[in-house]
């Protein structure tokens, strides 16, 4: 029976391992009498203090008890009876997360917008990068928050800020492990400067001071992927102050772990945690005081 290797379909395509995980592959083949086996790497033997071979008549194990990504690259299998052979490929690809993007700036500021650039991770974890996760911190709160999720360019706009906060921008890049350890921070920050006004004096009393919600930015469209927790935002003023009611699809949401509502100094937010395809749709936030309401919409996609 001449000699046959018969490559399981999801060896045939590139066979894609963490860091430090254990590579344990067994190809099955056929030949009468047993046939000989060999394996090589470049034309190379392959180095016995990390890989171990094991032959059977039917088989052959490829074992590597935790990979570095040295054992990426082709290997040759050959199966001998005679002078008659047949030969197979096993293109190994050892991977790990990337490294933070580099020269991350901060180029201009104007108006409610920022530009940012940044060049590509020196190491990649030896996987294409997927995209850049982009992320923004106004100094009153310290809190981080994503801005763009799988940004494919080396260059964004942030825009709709808000007018009187300080802003940090940070930057992570992502391949298929996912997010880099440690993120690129930009140096300097963005002041969103307040317009200046005139001051006028006091026409009306104090008890008149009451004011119907307002929003003064509103919620915008966004596009999320699944599973990666996603931040709506807007901001409202109003006195007494509004309380904050959310819906979805025109129903409230109420006691429910997959979201967190909050509101800091009149920004509201609402964080949507690993959401589901189900999970998109239409959310409003109301705004509501003793004076009137108020909403603003927005659509959320989930991919």
């Amino acid at each position: 029976e001449l000699p046959k290797i018969r490559m399981p379909r999801h060896l045939r395509e590139t066979y894609i391992r963490r860091v430090g995980d254990a590579v344990n592959i067994m190809i099955p083949f056929q030949g009468k009498p047993q046939p000989e086996v060999s394996w090589t790497k470049g034309g190379q033997p392959l180095d016995t203090n990390r890989i171990n071979i094991r032959n059977t008549a039917r088989d052959t194990i490829f074992y590597i008890r935790q990979a570095q990504r040295g054992d990426s690259g082709k290997y040759e299998l050959t199966v001998q009876i005679n002078g008659a052979e047949d030969k197979a490929t096993l293109d190994i690809q050892v991977v790990e997360p990337p490294g933070p993007p580099q020269n991350l700036k901060l180029v201009d500021v104007w108006g409610f917008n920022v530009a940012l650039e940044w060049t590509p991770p020196a190491d990649n974890g030896n996987s294409e990068i997927k995209g850049y996760r982009v992320q923004k911190s106004d100094k009153k709160s310290g809190k981080w928050f994503t801005v763009l999720e799988r940004c494919t360019r080396t260059s964004c706009t942030i825009s709709d800020l808000i007018i009187g906060n300080t802003y940090s921008f940070r930057v992570f890049s992502e391949n298929i492990c996912g997010l880099s350890d440690s993120a690129a921070i930009a140096s300097g920050v963005a002041h969103i400067e307040k317009t200046k006004n005139t001051y006028q004096p006091e026409k009306i009393p104090q008890r008149d001071m009451m004011e119907a919600p307002k929003f003064t930015q509103p919620l915008t469209d966004r596009t999320t992927t699944r599973g990666y927790s996603t931040h709506l935002f807007c901001s409202v003023r109003g006195f007494p102050q509004p309380k904050i009611i959310w819906l979805k699809n025109q129903m409230e949401i109420r006691e429910d772990p997959k979201y967190i509502a909050l509101i800091d100094q009149g920004v509201c937010s609402l964080e949507i945690r690993k959401p589901g395809p189900f999970d998109g749709g239409v959310y409003t936030c109301k705004a509501v005081n003793p004076l009137g309401e108020a909403s603003v919409d927005c659509r959320l996609d989930v991919k």
